[in-house]
């Protein structure tokens, strides 16, 4: 892992750069990887650094909590924090898998083909499950139902027999970062395609195939 947390409990994103990012910011990371994965219909890369980097500062925020005296009111309320960032953390990773064991031919079939230099869609330890699933869901499907079926029907490709996400499903978005000229396609054939300005702080309704890019720059996000 790249991130460290130094002394007083910031983020050194890289040892060679002096940019440092505070425990504030590093769970603003968090919540937005989570609101994005949360409402996105297919799985946004992986944030497993901030994630890493979260458990360590919940490790360092619990061995804080210790040295609080008892009945301190100041106790209860950073219990409460710790709590809420483990939901969100553990909300974050669940949504993640259940996507993975919805679409894992089409996961694997994108992290396959990904370019080199892009960012990776799964972490290693996803990767290592989604291989698995796709593993034991051809086992099985083997074993219950094919192996019964005609010499020239005992084959199946996951890739067809598996949905694809839905990327022209709307979401809702805030605009974080100005964005112009967006062709945003027709919705029924007697309409024509259009161009929009979002303006920094707006709200929209829009099809996520649309603003997809947008959100894995970080220009918009998912609410």
């Amino acid at each position: 892992m790249s991130d460290a947390l130094s002394d007083d409990g910031s983020v050194n994103q890289d040892d060679s750069q002096e940019d440092v990012m505070t425990p504030a910011e590093l769970i603003a990371k968090l919540e937005e990887a989570w609101l994005n994965e949360k409402f996105s219909p297919e799985l946004q890369e992986n944030k497993s650094e901030v994630v890493e980097c979260v458990m360590e500062q919940l490790t360092h925020m619990e061995e804080n909590l210790q040295r609080v005296k008892k009945g301190d009111a100041k106790a209860s309320i950073h219990r409460m924090e710790i709590d809420r960032i483990r939901f969100v953390l553990s909300s974050y990773l669940r949504s993640r898998l259940q996507k993975i064991e919805k679409f894992f031919p089409h996961v694997l079939e994108k992290e396959k083909s990904r370019g080199e230099g892009d960012p990776s869609l799964l972490s290693p330890e996803e990767f290592a499950f989604a291989k698995e699933y796709y593993a034991n869901t051809e086992t099985y499907m083997k074993a219950v139902a094919l192996k019964r079926m005609p010499p020239n029907l005992q084959t199946m490709d996951m890739l067809k027999a598996v949905p694809e996400p839905c990327l022209d499903s709307f979401v809702f978005l805030r605009v974080k970062e100005r964005q112009e000229n967006i062709l945003v396609e027709p919705e029924t054939d007697d309409q024509r395609e259009y161009v929009v300005d979002l303006e920094e702080g707006s709200q929209h309704l829009m099809r996520y195939r649309t603003i997809a890019p947008l959100v894995s720059t970080g220009a918009v996000q998912l609410i």
